[in-house]
């Protein structure tokens, strides 16, 4: 953790000292007062020496590791759902640690405590075995509620919120729940969306940037991701802005007459089942899907192709601000790939010299022998030429998304049959989108969607 920029920011450092100092015992407290004076390199090379214990185990010794973490995933992966075997999602806590939270979250470098039996809530059938707790302790609740869909919860103590153990994506059964909770006072970030917006947090420009009626939109979004951005709007909805904040103080509410409440019965009113969360999602898909067919060309090949769909991705994860901090690995994994194209282009040069030294000895002898080792010279050539292409490839794909958190958008967001269609098109195999757990995920949309499939 300590190679982590964020371990350095002011406000990480606080909040760490203050949940350890509650740790801490009366005799500790007297000593520790001054987290800049605590070493922790000693304790940072223990964890990494450990992580590369780990990657440097024998074949033999991974495979039993894997045999007894499959016998984990037999004996509790799975629950009995109306006389069917079901699979559960993860059914593993999270281990204690320090909270990060995306962004610059006001909560960063608090302790997440470990979870305990006495803290955990179990739901199931009064018919069903109860899992035993472990020796010595006992299950906060067993209760035998069969209208909600969740198997065990508990309360996290960060931001003081309900965690649930559910079903399987994957399962029969399938979810469309999302639980919200109201702010604390003074302990959340001053995170605001389109109905909590203040004055403060636009400027109006009656020209800017040789564009006319610009909104200029400068606050911290979801996770306390900033979002900043200059629009040029319709002159009516510009006109309608100046009279918004008329006579208002900077911290006043922009849209004072307007609350999530009153903004999707709006919605409702327009159509039937539409939200501000369908309205997103429905603007990310239809994005996704006009990108895709601007930037696709059908002559690439796959590793073009891809590089296509992750540009379409991103002008998603833009308009959604999925944004996120450049990974510490960046820079090194960037040298590394260059250094991979450095040695493909030597290869590919050696290569070129290679098919014309054997095309002129063709040219002088004409003899069958070296007609054969041109031809085999010129698919060396060309191998190498598709493996330099790949390499640069993702050097850009790599390059242009390393703000950008595309998994978000393309789990959270995205209508899957929108990218099953497009892999079906253009023979793009759909592993190269989607890998094993997210494809039994949207097993219900590779079976439904065909390549002419139209959001």
């Amino acid at each position: 953790m300590l190679d982590h920029e964020y371990t350095t920011k002011e406000i990480f450092q606080t909040n760490f000292f203050n949940d350890w100092r509650k740790e801490m015992t009366s005799k500790e407290q007297k000593i520790i007062k001054d987290l800049d004076k605590c070493d922790f390199r000693e304790i940072h090379k223990y964890f990494v020496d450990k992580s590369e214990a780990r990657k440097a185990l024998s074949k033999e010794e991974k495979q039993k590791l894997k045999e007894e973490a499959e016998k984990i995933q037999e004996e509790y992966g799975y629950c009995i759902l109306d006389g069917h075997r079901e699979k559960i999602g993860n059914f593993k806590t999270e281990p204690p640690g320090l909270f990060r939270g995306r962004g610059d979250h006001p909560k960063m470098g608090m302790l997440k405590k470990r979870i305990m039996p006495e803290d955990v809530v179990i739901n199931c059938s009064k018919d069903s075995k109860i899992p035993q707790p472990p020796e010595g302790h006992k299950w906060k609740e067993v209760r035998f509620d069969n209208t909600v869909t969740w198997l065990a919860s508990w309360t996290e103590n960060i931001q003081n919120t309900l965690k649930y153990i559910m079903l399987n994506p994957s399962s029969k059964l399938k979810l469309a729940l999302r639980a919200g909770n109201e702010k604390e006072e003074g302990e959340t970030a001053d995170t605001v969306g389109c109905c909590s917006l203040r004055v403060e947090h636009i400027k109006l420009h009656p020209e800017l940037d040789g564009q006319e009626h610009v909104v200029e939109f400068d606050f911290l979004g979801k996770d306390s991701i900033r979002y900043y951005n200059k629009v040029s709007v319709e002159k009516l909805v510009f006109k309608n802005l100046q009279l918004f904040m008329k006579n208002k103080d900077p911290g006043d509410d922009l849209f004072d007459r307007l609350n999530t409440s009153i903004l999707n019965r709006h919605l409702q009113s327009l159509m039937d089942g539409l939200s501000a969360k369908v309205f997103r999602t429905y603007n990310a898909s239809i994005t996704l899907q006009e990108q895709l067919k601007a930037l696709t060309n059908s002559e690439d090949n796959v590793a073009g192709k891809l590089l296509s769909y992750n540009r379409a991705n991103r002008a998603v994860a833009i308009l959604c601000n999925h944004q996120r901090s450049t990974p510490k690995t960046f820079e090194k994994s960037m040298q590394n790939l260059q250094s991979k194209i450095d040695a493909k282009k030597q290869q590919v040069e050696e290569a070129q010299q290679e098919l014309k030294k054997a095309e002129e000895e063709f040219e002088d002898t004409k003899d069958a022998k070296a007609e054969v080792n041109v031809e085999k010279k010129k698919k060396v050539l060309k191998r190498l030429e598709e493996q330099l292409a790949k390499l640069n490839v993702q050097a850009t794909d790599k390059e242009e998304n390393k703000q950008i958190a595309l998994g978000t958008s393309k789990l959270n967001y995205l209508d899957p049959r929108i990218s099953i269609a497009w892999c079906k098109k253009f023979g793009v195999p759909i592993e190269k989108i989607y890998n094993k757990t997210q494809r039994e995920k949207f097993a219900w949309a590779i079976d439904m969607a065909d390549e002419d499939f139209e959001f």
